[in-house]
């Protein structure tokens, strides 16, 4: 695990595009309704994670949790000793091309161990992502799919729900932003009329609104884990025109305000 933890903080140097994550703090984070829009890898690599309300789930250092989509799922990021530092994977549709996903039968959640052989192969992931192509990402995430059901985690093959029409408007905000992005904008990438989108959100149980509201945040509590950038900047990138607006929809959404978040990753 040391030589994964090392690799990934070399990795951290860098400021090019990466298909993983890490998240860090040195202080206990509590966070409220956190949404996992695709299926996500996180493995702990210092301190413990709990989830649930009444805490029901726990991965500790050494191990790692196989998340489904979820709309909201509360988290905890407890640092033992010095910190708390996990790496994080998030799976695309296309990851699992190939792959017998039995969406029938979904789980919402896996733990396990992670193995000398996972943790070579997530080592590898990460210094392969410093020189292979964008296109080849998907490739090496697979392999790591591949590893884990080999490993006895076919469960994991469940979690990738069938693709919605939620799925695709996620998306779309992510890639294209939250300012410029219009209703009319998105019937048309869709090819579908207004009444036509609405009503089949309605049959997915949410609207156009709700799914900008929660990717706009969660892209927001992401940038705030991940990046040094101002909070102004951070409300602005996820589409909001007034910071304290942002603040108040963010201690809404999960328990604490931006700066509260903040001060958990700084002495």
């Amino acid at each position: 695990m040391v030589t994964l933890l090392s690799t990934i903080k070399n990795t951290l140097n860098e400021n090019s595009e990466q298909p993983f994550s890490v998240y860090t703090s040195i202080k206990e984070q509590k966070l409220l309704n956190v949404p996992i829009a695709k299926p996500l890898l996180i493995v702990v690599l210092s301190g413990n994670k709990e989830l649930g309300v009444d805490k029901e789930l726990t991965c500790h250092s050494g191990e790692f949790i196989f998340l489904s989509d979820s709309p909201s799922i509360d988290m905890r990021n407890i640092p033992k000793g010095k910190e708390y530092f996990a790496l994080l994977i998030e799976f695309d549709y296309q990851d699992f091309n190939g792959l017998q996903v039995n969406a029938s039968n979904k789980k919402e959640y896996f733990i396990g161990k992670t193995t000398f052989d996972l943790e070579s192969c997530l080592k590898q992931f990460i210094e392969v992502s410093l020189w292979a192509p964008k296109q080849l990402w998907s490739l090496r995430k697979r392999e790591i799919i591949s590893l884990l059901c080999h490993m006895g985690h076919e469960e994991i093959l469940t979690m990738l729900g069938n693709l919605k029409i939620k799925d695709r408007l996620h998306e779309m905000f992510i890639d294209q932003g939250f300012h410029e992005l219009t209703t009319k904008d998105l019937c048309e990438q869709l090819a579908m009329s207004e009444s036509t989108l609405r009503r089949k959100l309605k049959l997915e149980g949410t609207s156009i609104q709700v799914i900008k509201d929660q990717a706009r945040l969660g892209l927001a509590l992401h940038l705030l884990q991940t990046s040094c950038n101002s909070i102004g900047v951070v409300a602005d990138k996820c589409g909001y025109q007034s910071q304290s607006r942002f603040t108040e929809r963010f201690k809404r959404r999960f328990g604490l305000t931006p700066s509260e978040l903040r001060k958990t990753k700084n002495d």
